[in-house]
């Protein structure tokens, strides 16, 4: 991995290189996505049928579209136990943890004046999960989970089917263990527009959460209005915050952790010590011989990977806040004191046994992330992305009769009188 003096031109540098991922920056797709959701809204099951047969090369028909309960039980089977058994017990952390971002509705009674917030949870939302290659169980899990703490009704979960018209057993088990109401056999740009505007056998949904490629990436863009969405994620992250109390095989082993996903994830060390990134690099060129997809992380790496040293931790503290990094790993003599001048990141994992995929499997807190700098302004997915809130104001006539002049100078200062009188009315009387 290069190793750089990091300052205020290579952050710049850096960051423009990231942000060139963003699917924002994938205009080229747009029309074909488009084009595949107009079809979508036109044909419904028709196209949603066809798109599979071309993209996924599977004959998938209103027959045999949702996932049958024989072939679940059949998943279950071929599920190895202890795969099960880890899978539930991620279940337990998962839940546990987004059961305390619960919120109550409340209300606040005051001479004469009742105002509050009614917490509703959505009624039905789609988890795309993706299929093919990719096999994210884990996916499922972090979906589903703090929808169902939530509330939602009813949870559809959308996968792309083998040329077989079958799905990957652990993502059925996933499903099924997490609570998935429905299964369907569909994936791609098709799947996002059955599930924004509904067909025959795919019912609209209020909100699509879940990864995908570009195509399902620039899918939820486009529909987005029509439904809500979670993020349009881009290609996975991580930062690692290190001084030179850290451990160089355990830093080099997590960055190339993310480096595996595709060859457009990021993997970054900013650290004070270059003796640190040295031997960082030497760690990382050992690792990268020796792993399954040792090509995919050396295109990663050759692309998106960087080795930064700082002159000092301040120094290193702002540029991990401007690059907002989706995993943030803090590696130093004492990280939760670092980890306070911390302002954008998507999670944290603090010391040396605080590994990232400790969060991608098993921790409890949600894998689903801000990516591309976003973690400025988004945050992790959770309990409240799931949940609607309405105020609530109830006004007695005492109550409105002391405020009433206030309304009215109000809306007559926009010139809206209808509002006005609307207030006047219930004041005839007094006004004479």
């Amino acid at each position: 991995m290069r190793i750089l003096e990091l300052n205020e031109t290579t952050t710049s540098n850096i960051l423009e290189s990231l942000l060139k991922r963003s699917p924002n920056s994938y205009g080229e797709y747009e029309g074909r996505v488009a084009e595949i959701i107009e079809q979508v809204r036109k044909d419904r099951d028709k196209a949603v049928f066809a798109y599979t047969k071309q993209f996924d090369h599977a004959d998938i028909c209103a027959n045999n579209l949702i996932v049958s309960q024989q072939e679940i039980d059949e998943a279950y089977e071929q599920v190895q136990p202890e795969l099960l058994s880890v899978i539930r017990k991620s279940l337990v952390n998962i839940r546990s943890f987004h059961s305390r971002q619960l919120q109550n509705s409340w209300f606040h009674n005051e001479n004469g004046i009742i105002l509050g917030q009614k917490v509703t949870a959505l009624d039905k939302v789609g988890v795309y999960v993706p299929g093919g290659k990719a096999v994210y169980p884990s996916s499922v899990l972090m979906n589903v989970v703090p929808a169902k703490v939530a509330g939602v009704s009813h949870i559809y979960m959308t996968t792309p089917p083998g040329a077989d018209g079958k799905i990957c057993p652990s993502t059925l088990v996933a499903a099924k263990e997490a609570g998935v109401d429905t299964i369907f056999k569909v994936g791609g740009a098709q799947a996002i527009a059955a599930l924004a505007f509904g067909t025959e056998s795919i019912p609209k949904v209020d909100k699509i959460v879940g990864p995908g490629n570009i195509y399902v990436a620039l899918a939820k863009k486009a529909v987005f209005g029509h439904v809500s969405i979670d993020s349009i994620a881009g290609p996975s992250e991580i930062l690692v915050l290190a001084d030179e109390t850290a451990n160089p095989r355990y830093v080099a082993a997590d960055l190339l952790s993310q480096a595996e996903h595709d060859e457009m994830a990021s993997a970054i060390l900013i650290t004070t010590s270059m003796e640190l990134a040295q031997k960082v690099s030497e760690e990382v060129e050992g690792f990268v011989k020796q792993l399954s997809r040792s090509d995919i992380i050396s295109k990663s790496l050759e692309n998106y990977g960087y080795l930064l040293v700082a002159k000092d931790m301040t120094t290193a503290l702002e540029a991990v806040n401007e690059i907002a990094s989706e995993h943030l790993e803090i590696v130093t003599k004492n990280p939760f004191e670092t980890m306070t001048k911390v302002k954008n990141a998507g999670a944290i994992f603090l010391g040396e046994y605080s590994s990232e995929p400790l969060g991608d499997y098993f921790a409890g807190p949600n894998h689903v992330l801000p990516t591309n700098g976003t973690a400025k302004f988004f945050s992790p997915l959770s309990v409240d992305d799931f949940i609607k809130k309405s105020s609530i104001i109830s006004y007695s006539q005492e109550a409105l009769e002391q405020v009433y002049p206030d309304i009215v100078q109000f809306a007559e200062c926009e010139q809206l009188t209808a509002h006005a009188n609307s207030i006047k009315v219930r004041f005839e009387d007094v006004e004479k």
